[in-house]
Formats: C-alpha cells, sequence, structure tokens
C-alpha cells in the first residue's frame, strides 16, 4: 500500500503554498489548528457586494466576483469547519443578485473579468446560463450546511430541472457539480433516484478514467467519490478505487507536494492550484485510510 511523505507535504505547503492553504493544512492536520484563522483567511478574498474574487479560484485572478470563487469559498468553510452564516449570506445575496434569469449561477460573470488576467477558458457563456458546475458545487455545500435562503431554492429547482436532461451531452466537469448536489440535497428519495440515472453516465460516457497511468487531461474516480461514503463510490470496484489511491499517493512530487493535470497558464496559479490540491491530497488519503 503506497503511503505519502507527510513531512515532505507538510514543508511543500510552509514553502510554497499561500496563507488560506497553509491554515487549511493547519486546520486539517495540526493538534491546535483553529476554525477562525481559516474563516479569516476565506475573509480576505470577500469584495464589498458579498462575493469572493482576488484569485481565490486561482485561474481567475481578477479582484470581481465571481461564482467559482464563492464555491471554493463555501468548500474550505465547510472542510475546515469554520462556518461563517454572515460571510455566507453575504455571498448568498449576490450570487441572488447576479442570478441568470432561470436562477442558480452562471460559470462566468463576464463584468466581473475586468481587471486581471484569467485562465483561457473562463469565458462567458452567452445569454448567461446557469452552470450545473458552478451551481451544483455551491448547492452542494450549502445543502450540506443546512443552508435556508431564496437563492439556495431556485439553484436547486434549476438543478433538478437540468439533472433530468442530462444525457449523453453531458460533461465530466458538469458530473463535478451534480454528485455534490446529489449528494446533499435533502430530498433523498428523489437524490437517489436521480443518481441511478445519471450517475452511470460516468462510465457509459467514457468520463472517467479506469486506468489510473491514463495520460492527459483525464479524471479519476476519486474526483467523484473523494470519499468512501461518496455517492459515485458504489459506480467502481474496490480493486479500482485501491489503484486509483495508490496512485494518488505516488504522485506526490520530489518537492513533497502534488500537481494538476490541465495547463499550467500562470506561474502564481500553478503555485496556488498546487498548494491548493497537496492540502486537498492528503485529506483524500486520510479519508480513505491511507494516512
Amino acid at each position: 500500500m503506497t503511503t505519502p511523505d507527510f513531512d515532505a507535504a507538510a514543508e511543500f505547503i510552509a514553502a510554497n503554498a499561500r496563507v488560506l492553504d497553509q491554515r487549511r493544512f493547519d486546520r486539517l492536520f495540526a493538534a491546535d489548528g483553529g476554525a477562525t484563522p481559516v474563516r479569516d483567511a476565506v475573509a480576505a478574498y470577500r469584495n464589498a457586494d458579498g462575493g469572493f474574487g482576488h484569485g481565490l479560484e486561482p485561474d481567475c485572478r481578477t479582484p470581481g466576483s465571481q461564482p467559482a470563487a464563492a464555491a471554493m469559498a463555501f468548500h474550505v468553510l465547510d472542510e475546515a469547519d469554520a462556518w461563517d452564516s454572515e460571510l455566507v449570506r453575504g455571498a448568498c445575496d449576490w450570487l441572488a443578485a447576479v442570478a441568470p434569469a432561470e436562477g442558480g449561477a452562471a460559470f462566468v460573470e463576464a463584468a466581473a473579468l475586468a481587471g486581471g488576467p484569467h485562465a483561457p477558458w473562463w469565458v462567458p457563456e452567452q445569454g448567461h446560463p446557469a452552470s450545473l458546475i458552478a451551481t451544483g458545487m455551491i448547492t452542494g455545500t450549502l445543502h450540506a450546511r443546512r443552508v435556508r435562503h431564496p437563492w439556495l431554492d431556485q439553484a436547486s429547482a434549476v438543478m433538478w430541472t437540468r439533472i433530468a436532461a442530462a444525457g449523453a451531452s453531458v460533461s465530466a466537469y458538469e458530473m463535478l457539480g451534480i454528485l455534490p448536489f446529489l449528494q446533499h440535497v435533502p430530498d433523498r428519495d428523489r437524490a437517489l433516484a436521480a443518481f441511478n440515472q445519471v450517475g452511470p453516465l460516468l462510465l457509459e460516457n467514457n468520463l472517467v478514467a479506469i486506468d489510473p497511468d491514463a495520460p492527459g487531461q483525464v479524471h479519476s474516480p476519486l474526483e467523484f467519490a473523494p470519499r468512501p461514503d461518496s455517492l459515485a463510490r458504489t459506480l467502481f470496484d474496490e480493486a479500482v478505487i485501491k489503484a486509483h489511491l495508490d496512485h494518488l499517493a505516488g504522485a506526490q512530487l520530489d518537492d513533497g507536494g502534488w500537481t494538476f493535470n490541465w495547463l499550467a497558464w500562470s506561474p502564481a496559479a500553478e503555485r496556488d492550484w498546487r498548494g491548493y490540491l497537496t492540502v486537498d491530497a492528503l485529506h483524500v488519503l486520510r479519508a480513505n485510510g491511507r494516512l
């Protein structure tokens, strides 16, 4: 069984990660790691409109608020048990103010792209539609925390409608939004029925790489089912999960950190992602008994 070098990872984070991810690491792995420093680190990316920007999502380095940054803020607050209702309510109010006509959240808010660089795939969709990726990630975390907000009600209705229509055209990234929503939405009977409809598309549409050594920008089963209790874990044999856990542990680089398989378009974005993903890799490995 492959295990990571925890001390080397800790040294990489101390030397390379942004303060946010250093605070995540302390909270998740240090005996005295506090929730307040994580909350404060997230709050540093907050804008006056209640949303989040300033490179919190490393591929968009503009100051303006973006749904993907809100998704990351909520995720970090949740995983670190540093939940702050005031921060979350302000971001939900902002999401409601910029929501597409149907509800939910767009992938990119065009007006907020001004003022800084961003990855080439950060392109606003014509017509400002709701994004399964952004809407699903945000609603999943909010439902996990049992948040009540008008934006969440409308966004959840969008998710149900879009999931019912999902088929051969659904993408791997859209599944990364669908699955957190189904994992945490309160209507469990409806969620399980929907998962039985869309979950198998991961395999049927070749959205997941069963071979852990598959090259290119592929998606591991651990991206869709990071924890033993993940809904999508039932789609994969135990041997497949074990092989991908071995691969994840073995993917630690000589400098102690982990990296990613998509375009590194900016040195700053690359550094920020590596810090974030190093904490994430350790968290997933521990959840699966590898740390």
